[in-house]
């Protein structure tokens, strides 16, 4: 996949998300909020994780050198998942210690509808930076559901925007159910209860980020789709009779390295299986274009034993 839709939906949530945590930190310090506190802080977590993104793609554009033979592209895994660890720890973290402060110690609002007006207002921008990131991932997703685009894609950049917006998104309404309650009831320990609220959903969000971004970093492999794709293309019946083992991994997210050993009609001379090992590799990129790192070991076909 080319990194254009990722980056187009990364800059889309950086500016809503450095303009949101602003009029936040605005809004707590009139009103004395803590859900809105805590959503300023989610804010500038969320700030610094496009950023950390962006940084990410463009390390994985650094050419292969002698240390990296198989390139940077894996940059992109380990920033995605700094990314999860950030948003855990400055975002989870404090809301969870300032909703239970809130909740023990609480603090009456003044001027909470200012912090109404602005919690709407986030709401509007969040929407606009989700639907960007629905509107790229789309083509990517398919037929799938959205949960399976996040599990099994290989690009981490719109799964992590995607999730980072639902949780802004949902963190929002719980900001403004917490604000609301207190304004109706009087009662400010809503206010903290909200903020307690962000901060579970956040580490929830967290803790399957570092789970998804922890196995893209150390390697998987091609999706079922690919694989049986891949499979399907090497034998031809001519050169190559079928194949014995493979295995694939991606070092990239729009780079797969693909090394199997496969079984060669017999009798054929070096020049037929080199021209027969070419024409499978270009089957193969030619069913999976991420496959652009491939080794193809030829090899005789030898019955298991205890097999007829």
């Amino acid at each position: 996949m080319s990194a254009g839709g990722s980056k187009k939906a990364i800059l889309a949530a950086l500016t809503a998300n450095a303009g949101i945590a602003a009029a936040k930190f605005v809004g707590a310090g009139i009103t004395g909020s803590a859900s809105m506190l805590a959503e300023g802080v989610h804010s500038v977590a969320d700030t610094a994780n496009q950023g950390l993104l962006l940084f990410g793609q463009n390390r994985a554009q650094q050419e292969a050198d002698e240390l990296h033979p198989f390139g940077y592209g894996r940059s992109r895994y380990f920033y995605s998942f700094v990314v999860a660890l950030v948003l855990f720890t400055l975002g989870s973290v404090y809301a969870l210690y300032e909703g239970m402060h809130k909740i023990q110690h609480p603090e009456e609002l003044s001027s909470p509808i200012v912090a109404v007006v602005i919690l709407v207002i986030a709401i509007g921008l969040e929407i606009y930076s989700f639907t960007t990131a629905v509107r790229e991932s789309r083509p990517l997703k398919g037929r799938a559901s959205w949960w399976q685009f996040i599990r099994n894609s290989r690009s981490p950049e719109l799964p992590v925007v995607l999730l980072e917006d639902t949780g802004a998104l949902v963190g929002l309404v719980l900001a403004l159910g917490g604000v609301g309650l207190t304004m109706l009831t009087g009662d400010p320990v809503w206010d903290g209860i909200g903020t307690l609220c962000i901060g579970a959903l956040l580490g929830i969000i967290a803790i399957i980020l570092i789970i998804e971004m922890h196995s893209l970093l150390i390697g998987e492999g091609a999706t079922a789709a690919e694989d049986r794709a891949i499979r399907d293309s090497i034998a031809d019946g001519t050169t190559i009779d079928r194949l014995i083992h493979m295995k694939t991994q991606y070092i990239g997210p729009e780079e797969m390295l693909v090394a199997a050993k496969v079984a060669v009609v017999p009798g054929l001379d070096i020049a037929q299986i080199a021209a027969g090992i070419d024409e499978a590799e270009s089957r193969i990129r030619a069913a999976v274009p991420t496959a652009r790192i491939i080794y193809l070991e030829p090899d005789l076909y030898r019955q298991p034993a205890g097999k007829a």
